[in-house]
This record gives structure tokens, C-alpha cells and sequence, in this order.
């Protein structure tokens, strides 16, 4: 009888734990893809010079992104800002502002289904987004730096294997996103299951342009082990830059000294 009932037991776990991996499978990109999905407002409405441009992907999604011109002197150098996992392009603004004041000309973009544009992420979805947002920069003639912000590491470092940037800032780098997944998940089987992989340091190993990786000491979404593993693998590192006591999600990572100054060095290294 108490067997019967230790079974029982057993096999209501064993349902559940299947039931939950089974929800987290067929639900998994709404674990990873968090955007806020609302219109924002006129890029001038937020960073005064600003203006909007529409980026046409090679699916015909036409997405909305903002560029931010470079204050004098210009340094004739434009980066690309690819976002995190999460908010849109008005949640960057402090970001593209600290980075304009410096003469470095900005554009900011936000992925299909971000920020009110079209469609559904996805790793791929996301390739041609930026793909799209390189082809409108590129048509300055300026010097590119990609910045990719924890996920956008991921969709930059792909981006670079085939475009390589004059440089590339890797801000809270994982791995891959199932090394993220996993601190994030601990109890579920994450390599498996995952549909998009965004290989990072994979993508880096080819990628032989100058690379600097900024990173926060107390990151508790990107363990701080992970950023250090991406700079460890990149070809073309000359940064490595820890700030102490920072999380993933703090201002230092906006418009903190470290990080603007990580990129302006760039900058300074491809003029």
C-alpha cells in the first residue's frame, strides 16, 4: 500500500516536471523576447536633433529606429546601438545622448516586435534587423563601431562575422544563451530545449577587430564569469572592464563614465 501511494507520488512529479518543461518549450520565447512593445515618442520629443528613420528589412519589415547626430567636433565615427533582451529605444536615450556629446553620431535601433514596430522576435528576425540598421549607417561613409547590450552582444557578434565593424563594444556578454539560460533556469534542461542559440563567443572567434567587453561585477542575469569568457575568446580584445558593484541593469551601463569612455576609446583607436 505505501508503495502504491510512494508511486503515485513519483509519478504526479514526474507529470509536473513534464508539464513544465513541456510549457517552457512551447512558450520559451516569451521567456527570452521582453519588449515593451508601445509606440514610443519622436526622437526629436527626446533628444533634441534627434530624428526618426525607418529601416526596411530584407523580409519587408519596415522598423522604426532613431538617429542621433554626433556633436562637434565630430569624430566620423557612428556606432550602432543593438538593445538588451527588454524595453525599447527610449529606454537607450541617456545612452545615445552621453554618446553624441562626445562626437560620436548614434543610431539606435529596436528589433521587430519592440518599440511599436512589426513582427516577432526571433534570433533570426533579429539578424535581419540589424542588418538592416548597418546598411542605413553604412551609408555615411563614417567609421562603425557595433555596440550590442547583453542579447544585442550576441546579434552584433553574428553581424560581425559577416561585416566586420572597424570596432566592437560587447556590453554584459554571455557566452551563449544557453550558458545565460541556465543561471537564469537552473531548473530546466535549457541547452535542449532552446530554438535561438546566439553563440557569442563562437560568432567572436573570427572576428578579429579591435573588441572591448564591459561587464558588472554583481550581475546576477550575466554573471560576471561569462563576460570575462567572451573577452577571453575574442581575437581583437583591447578592453576588459569590470565595474565594481554594478548589476545588469544599473545606469552605470547607460551613461556611466566607464562605459562611455570605453566606447569614445574605440573611436580613438579607428580614427
Amino acid at each position: 500500500m505505501m508503495l502504491d501511494w510512494v508511486m503515485r507520488g513519483v509519478l504526479a512529479l514526474l507529470v509536473v516536471a513534464l508539464l513544465v518543461v513541456g510549457l517552457a518549450w512551447v512558450f520559451q520565447r516569451k521567456l527570452i523576447y521582453l519588449p515593451d512593445r508601445s509606440p514610443v515618442p519622436p526622437a526629436a520629443a527626446v533628444l533634441p536633433g534627434a530624428r526618426d528613420v525607418t529601416l526596411t528589412t530584407a523580409d519587408g519589415l519596415r522598423l522604426g529606429a532613431w538617429y542621433v547626430p554626433a556633436a562637434a567636433p565630430e569624430r566620423g565615427v557612428s556606432v550602432l546601438v543593438a538593445g538588451g533582451n527588454a524595453g525599447n529605444r527610449a529606454y537607450r536615450a541617456p545612452l545615445a545622448r552621453a554618446l553624441a556629446g562626445r562626437g560620436l553620431s548614434v543610431l539606435l535601433l529596436d528589433y521587430r516586435g519592440y518599440g511599436g514596430n512589426p513582427g516577432e522576435p526571433s534570433e533570426a528576425g533579429l539578424a535581419l534587423d540589424v542588418r538592416a540598421a548597418r546598411e542605413h549607417l553604412a551609408r555615411s561613409g563614417d567609421a562603425l563601431i557595433y555596440f550590442g547590450e547583453s542579447l544585442g552582444a550576441g546579434v552584433v557578434a553574428e553581424l560581425a562575422t559577416e561585416h566586420p565593424p572597424a570596432a566592437l563594444l560587447l556590453r554584459s556578454p554571455f557566452t551563449d544563451l544557453a550558458d545565460a539560460g541556465q543561471v537564469n533556469y537552473p531548473f530546466l534542461p535549457v541547452r535542449p530545449l532552446l530554438w535561438d542559440r546566439f553563440p557569442v563567443t563562437a560568432h567572436l572567434a573570427g572576428v578579429r577587430v579591435p573588441t572591448t567587453v564591459v561587464y558588472g561585477s554583481h550581475d546576477t542575469i550575466v554573471p560576471p564569469h561569462l563576460s570575462r569568457a567572451v573577452a577571453e575568446a575574442a581575437p581583437g580584445l583591447v578592453g576588459n572592464v569590470e565595474i565594481a558593484g554594478a548589476g545588469h541593469n544599473d545606469r552605470v551601463f547607460l551613461d556611466g563614465p566607464e562605459l562611455v569612455d570605453a566606447v569614445v576609446d574605440l573611436a580613438a583607436r579607428v580614427t
